[in-house]
Order: structure tokens, then C-alpha cells, then sequence
């Protein structure tokens, strides 16, 4: 797919998902978006959530924090990162991030290559309720 259209959205405007309860996703761009060279997002984090550790096997990622202030662990290490902090996690590495405030953070995400938004759109259905199958998200997690 080759990416042809500019896109220009407003603050809120974009594709919603959610990762999980209290984390709010805004694609402002998808892969589908860019010929598959990135996703870019907005994640909207509750106060003191954030996503299990996990690895990405084929996705570079990076993080900017815009509102918060942020724990992040990057295989061992452990970052504390600001408003206006910046961090790149590398694909196959394990991290994660938590909101070490009590209000809601913001993060901007990248990963590359594009295509992320796919995961999301069937992790959100499993984790509404806030009691997911295990077995059931685990198998997500494997299938990308």
C-alpha cells in the first residue's frame, strides 16, 4: 500500500481504541494510514496504570511523555521520565511504563514498522470488563 493522502486532525480527532482499562488510544496515523511505515498515537494513561511488561517481536518503539510523569523499564533498567522525556524500546525487548502520578498522563507513542492499531482493535474488546481471559489475551499477545 502506498500512503497518498495528508491527513490533518484536531486534538481529539483520530482512530480511538482502548488498550485496556484506563488506557486510551488515539491513532492520529495507523500503517494503513502510511504504507506501513509507522503508527502514531496519543495513549491516555490512568493515574498509576500502564500495560503489563511485554515485548514486541517486530515493532521498534518510542515513547514522549506530554503530561506525567512515568516509571519505565527497558529490559532490566528501570527511567524515570517527565514531561517533554523521550525514550526508544527497542523490538524483542521487554519494557513497560507506569503513571506515577494521580492524574491522567499522556503519552505519544511511535512504533515501526506501522500496523500496531491491528492489536489493539481485538485487545480492547477482550479487557472492557476488567477481568480478561488470560489464555485468550495471551494467545493475542503470541499472534503479534
Amino acid at each position: 500500500m502506498i500512503a497518498t493522502d495528508c491527513i490533518v486532525l484536531k486534538p481529539q480527532e483520530g482512530l480511538r481504541l482502548e488498550s485496556g482499562p484506563g488506557r486510551d488510544l488515539i491513532f492520529k496515523v495507523t500503517g494503513e494510514d502510511t504504507g506501513g511505515a509507522f503508527d502514531y498515537f496519543i495513549v491516555e494513561v490512568a493515574p498509576h496504570g500502564g500495560p503489563p511488561l511485554h515485548v514486541h517481536h517486530k515493532q521498534e518503539e518510542t515513547i514522549h511523555v506530554l503530561k506525567g510523569k512515568f516509571k519505565v523499564r527497558i529490559g532490566e533498567e528501570i527511567f524515570y521520565c517527565n514531561e517533554g522525556d523521550f525514550a526508544y524500546l527497542p523490538s524483542k525487548t521487554p519494557h513497560t511504563f507506569l503513571n506515577l502520578t494521580e492524574e491522567t498522563g499522556e503519552l505519544i507513542v511511535v512504533y515501526t514498522p506501522g500496523g500496531g492499531h491491528k492489536f489493539y482493535e481485538e485487545l480492547g474488546p477482550l479487557t472492557r470488563n476488567g477481568m480478561p481471559d488470560r489464555q485468550v489475551v495471551a494467545q493475542l499477545f503470541a499472534k503479534y
